[in-house]
């Protein structure tokens, strides 16, 4: 699977959900994908078990999506402060706009919502928030990972392997 030349965005803040971002983080540049951290402000972040400080390479305020191939979303608390900026909101909407992969888990699920680009769209999150994301009009499944179109979705850190896969081969050179 060749994903030369692919940069991914991977959007952070404070109390992620450690593996959920740590994961992705390693296993996309394992691939030798380049990976960019972008918080909130450019102050490092912490996981919500404990893991960090997590730097960050930039801010959401310093990035657009044409200069990247997919956004990358983690859970935990954190898409709870990522789903108050709108510069955040913005840059999930100018992906999924552009047909690019967006891959969120957990409670990740809350950014899209806010976001509003799930009506119809079929997806899966943590279980926590199933109403939220059937409120917000999409077809919520309780499966390990969800792809829909582009939007690559999954319930927990138990699905990271499935879940990045997914993402790996949306990336790869040969299409899905």
């Amino acid at each position: 699977m060749a994903t030369s030349q692919r940069a991914v965005l991977l959007l952070a803040a404070d109390q992620f959900e450690d593996m959920e971002l740590l994961y992705p983080l390693y296993r996309l540049i394992e691939e030798d994908i380049a990976v960019t951290v972008a918080g909130l402000d450019d102050q490092p972040v912490h996981g919500k078990k404990g893991h960090g400080p997590v730097p960050v390479d930039t801010t959401v305020d310093q990035v657009a999506e044409p200069d990247f191939d997919a956004l990358v979303i983690p859970g935990g608390f954190a898409p709870d402060k990522l789903r108050r900026s709108r510069t955040v909101l913005d840059l999930v909407r100018a992906f999924d706009d552009s047909g690019k992969p967006i891959a969120f888990i957990c409670h990740a699920g809350w950014v899209p919502i806010s976001a509003k680009i799930l009506t119809g769209r079929r997806a899966t999150s943590v279980s926590a928030i199933r109403d939220d994301m059937e409120n917000a009009g999409a077809d919520w499944v309780d499966e390990a990972t969800v792809v829909d179109g582009n939007l690559i979705s999954a319930r927990t850190p138990a699905d990271l392997g499935p879940w990045m896969k997914a993402l790996l081969a949306a990336l790869s050179d040969d299409g899905q």
